[in-house]
């Protein structure tokens, strides 16, 4: 038996000053280029999620209902 379609499994170190290295393969499979911001998110009972600083915008936008610059809540 396979792994599912689009799912993957890394193993890590963490390092003496906490700092952990993104295989390569996971780097080019989702396009995490130096310097790219990551969002770490953490839950004691789920655990660690790392998604790309711009995914975390889009969904922090549509959570807050962003509006454009200059225009006023009217509540």
């Amino acid at each position: 038996m396979g792994r599912p379609k689009g799912k993957y499994a890394w193993t890590v170190t963490v390092g003496e000053k906490g700092q952990i290295v993104i295989p390569k393969q996971a780097r080019e499979i989702f396009g995490i280029q130096p310097g790219d911001n990551l969002v770490l998110l953490g839950d004691k009972k789920k655990g660690l999620a790392i998604p790309p600083k711009s995914v975390f915008d889009m969904f922090a936008a549509a959570v807050f209902d962003t509006k454009e610059d200059g225009e006023d809540d009217k509540a």
